[in-house]
């Protein structure tokens, strides 16, 4: 069998022990060399030819970004960015995944306990498993043109109950972008689950705001949706959907993790169809796993349209691929295809 190899890239020598320690752990994962700034990585990367680079956000000579930009441009690979759970390390994390890095994981801090470096140890070897087969673009390709033309969506009939439910996880930060950008500002409301940790979420959302004619936030408990608004899941709790009153609100909620994740996808759609039944649109994209796959398999079984990413535009064809297998995908399209085709299925109503 032939291993995954791997250049961890990193001014830490702790840090450089400890991921060659944690991946060389496993037997499919072989650590070809370290590297302590981007300068000794660019040279090591030509000799070695790595699968996959984990790479530091903040290092010496040449910032993380910088050099994952060089990389993206020149000689595009999987990478998995290292960050620091902070605001700064946040908008850094999300910076990268736009330009073209397919995950990230957390460093590790001081006093973390067994338990916590464990669930660290298993997720950079889940992730560098799934980088080594994830579609990796070119950064130029990559790019959303500087106006990208509005999807046309004409609200006259539509009835006020129409709501559309996103779910999306490796890759997902790129794609959803490449949704906004698109959407007019009069769409019927959106609510979404990233898979994302809570420090990133509000970053996110603010991130997508300011790209689209659409209002994008972090969701709140309580809150009440509406039209030219999209409502993001926050990192660590679930997001449901709810109806108070006639109207729809968000409801945010603890709870073990579904389907491997908190926030979770799965239950998301299973909410949508309890508050809102065949009125809405379920989008399933980009993600590692098969989150979200049952829940828009409920979806579509009561009426509802559903789409789902294509292969051929997903970084990780993970979960569109689970929910297509289950019979919940009523039509797979490529990325930029979606937002008119799900702003048409609003317009036309339940299946």
């Amino acid at each position: 069998m032939k291993k995954i190899t791997v250049l961890v890239v990193d001014d830490s020598a702790f840090i450089r022990q400890m991921f060659r320690d944690i991946l060389n752990s496993q037997p499919d994962i072989e650590v070809l060399d370290t590297a302590h700034d981007p300068l000794d990585a660019r040279e090591k990367i030509k000799q070695l030819n790595p699968d996959v680079v984990t790479l530091d956000i903040e290092m010496p000579k040449m910032d993380g970004l910088s050099f994952l930009e060089k990389i993206m441009t020149l000689r595009p690979m999987p990478v998995i960015m290292a960050s620091s759970l902070t605001q700064k390390g946040a908008e850094a994390t999300l910076r990268a995944l736009e330009l073209g890095a397919v995950d990230y994981v957390s460093k590790p801090t001081t006093g973390q306990n067994r338990q916590t470096i464990g669930a660290l140890a298993e997720e950079l070897a889940e992730k560098v498993r799934m980088a080594a087969k994830a579609k990796v673009h070119h950064h130029k390709a990559r790019l959303v043109p500087a106006t990208p033309q509005l999807v046309s969506y004409n609200p006259a009939g539509v009835p006020a109950k129409r709501i559309i439910a996103i779910g999306a996880s490796t890759g997902g930060v790129e794609a959803l972008r490449e949704i906004f950008v698109r959407l007019p500002a009069n769409v019927p409301p959106i609510i979404m689950t990233q898979h994302m940790p809570e420090h990133f979420t509000a970053s996110f959302a603010a991130r997508l705001n300011s790209l689209s004619a659409v209002t994008v936030m972090e969701a709140k408990n309580h809150q009440r949706l509406e039209k030219g608004h999209a409502y993001l899941a926050a990192g660590n709790v679930h997001l449901k959907l709810a109806r108070v009153g006639g109207e729809y609100v968000c409801k945010v909620e603890d709870g073990a993790p579904v389907s491997g994740h908190r926030p979770s996808v799965d239950v998301l759609f299973h909410s949508v169809v309890e508050a809102a039944g065949k009125e809405a649109v379920g989008v399933i994209l980009t993600g590692m796993g098969k989150d979200g796959a049952l829940g828009l398999k409920a979806m579509r079984d009561i009426g509802c349209h559903t789409l789902g990413q294509n292969e051929a535009t997903c970084v990780v064809y993970g979960m569109p691929q689970a929910a297509f297998k289950v019979g919940a995908v009523e039509k797979e399209l490529p990325l930029t295809e979606i937002p008119a085709a799900m702003l048409k299925l609003c317009e036309l109503g339940g299946a």
